[in-house]
């Protein structure tokens, strides 16, 4: 089971099986972890991998779940 969860002020958390990939297709190496946390603040040195840097510039974002609205319809080409 995969599971991500937005932590409130913070990063986003993965956990379980999963790869990250760069915009070229390339998987980082995760060295086997099954839990790893995404920079959500923009701050992080280590991009996109959380560094703690939400803590040092008060990066504040609360996020409640919610039901998205159905997908528009792609236009027909």
């Amino acid at each position: 089971m995969r599971k991500i969860t937005v932590r409130n002020n913070g990063p986003l958390r993965l956990e379980g099986e999963f790869t990250i990939c760069d915009m070229e297709g390339k998987e980082f190496d995760l060295s086997g972890r099954t839990a790893i946390s995404l920079c959500r603040c923009g701050h992080s040195e280590d991009k996109p991998f959380c560094d703690g840097s939400h803590k040092k510039v008060n990066f504040q974002s609360e996020i409640k779940a919610r039901t998205l609205p159905p997908p528009q319809p792609k236009p027909l080409a």
